[in-house]
C-alpha cells in the first residue's frame, strides 16, 4: 500500500492548525506535502532498485533507473547463455559491472537473480523490452546505452557467436533499430573498443615509427560511423552527435543510474581519441 499519498493531507491539516486555522496555509501545506511525498516515493524506489539514496531524484526518473537496472541484467543473462553456456569472461564482466555499481549484498543478489532469470531458456524477453520501451519513449539515448552494455557482454570472450548476434539483432529490432542501424551501431562500438584507454591517441598500439597505422585510422573512422570519403564537416558533425549522445549529464537526466555512467564516459573518451586521430591523419 502506498502510504506516501497521505502525507499531503497530513501536511495540509498541520499547516491549517499551526497557522491559526488559515485555509491559505492549509492549501500551501497540501502542496508541500505532495512535493515531499513525491520525493520520498522516488527515494524508496531508488533504495529498492539498488541505487542508494536518491530521494532528490524525481520518481519518474528513479523508476527508469530501476527498470534500466532490471532490463540490463536480465538481458545480459539471456545473451550470456545464447551460445549454450555462460563463459568465465562473461561472468567476470558482469561481476566487474556489479562492483562498479557499488551494490549492497542485497542489491547484488537482486542483480544476480535478474541475470539468472534471463539465462533461463524459457524466459520470454518481449514483455520486458515492451515495458522498457514504454518507459523510455522520451529517452532514446537510454536504448543505445542498453545496447552498449549488452554488446560488452556479448563480446566479453573476444568474439560474437552466431546465436549471440541473432539475439542481439532481435533485441535491437524490438528496441526500434533497423537491421542497418543495428549493424552500424555494432560496427561503431567495435571500432570504439579499439581506442579503449586512448592507446592510439597516446602513441600506443596504433602508431608505427611516428606514423599512424592504416588499421588504426580505419578503426577511427569506424568508431565515428563515417568513412574516409566523408568531408571534414560531415566527420565533425558525426563526432559532435556521438559526444552529445554519451554526455553523462544528459544520460543521467534521462534516467541512467549515476553509478552506470562510467561506460558512457569511457565511450566519450574513445570517440574523442578516434576523432583526434582522424584530424591528425588528415
Amino acid at each position: 500500500m502506498n502510504y506516501f499519498k497521505y502525507i499531503k493531507w497530513v501536511s495540509a491539516v498541520a499547516f491549517y492548525y499551526f497557522f491559526n486555522h488559515s485555509f491559505f496555509a492549509g492549501f500551501v501545506g497540501l502542496f508541500v506535502g505532495a512535493f515531499a511525498a513525491f520525493k520520498l516515493s522516488g527515494g524508496l524506489v531508488g533504495q529498492l532498485s539498488g541505487f542508494g539514496n536518491v530521494g532528490s531524484i524525481t520518481g519518474i526518473k528513479t523508476k527508469r533507473q530501476s527498470l534500466f537496472f532490471k532490463t540490463a541484467f536480465t538481458l545480459m543473462g539471456k545473451i550470456a547463455k545464447a551460445d549454450g553456456r555462460v563463459s568465465e569472461q562473461e561472468v567476470q564482466h558482469v561481476e566487474k559491472f556489479m562492483t562498479q555499481l557499488n551494490m549492497s549484498p542485497a542489491h547484488r543478489k537482486q542483480a544476480i537473480n535478474h541475470f539468472k532469470t534471463g539465462s533461463n531458456a524459457n524466459f520470454d524477453i518481449e514483455p520486458l523490452i515492451a515495458e522498457f520501451n514504454s518507459a523510455t519513449l522520451q529517452s532514446p539515448n537510454l536504448k543505445q546505452m542498453l545496447m552498449v552494455y549488452l554488446a560488452r557482454v556479448a563480446l566479453a570472450d573476444g568474439q560474437l557467436h552466431q546465436n549471440e548476434a541473432t539475439l542481439m539483432q532481435d533485441i535491437a529490432q524490438q528496441l526500434g533499430y533497423s537491421p542497418q542501424a543495428f549493424a552500424q551501431l555494432m560496427a561503431m562500438l567495435q571500432g570504439q573498443d579499439q581506442f579503449a584507454g586512448g592507446s592510439y591517441h597516446q602513441g600506443g598500439a596504433g602508431s608505427m615509427g611516428g606514423y599512424t597505422s592504416a588499421r588504426a585510422i580505419e578503426s577511427a573512422y569506424q568508431a565515428l560511423g563515417v568513412t574516409k570519403d566523408n568531408s571534414d564537416a560531415e566527420i565533425k558533425k558525426a563526432y559532435r552527435r556521438l559526444i552529445r549522445e554519451y554526455h553523462p549529464d544528459k544520460l543521467m537526466g534521462q534516467g541512467l543510474p549515476e553509478a552506470m555512467i562510467k561506460e558512457a564516459t569511457e565511450r566519450s573518451q574513445e570517440i574523442q581519441a578516434a576523432y583526434d586521430l582522424i584530424k591528425k591523419s588528415r
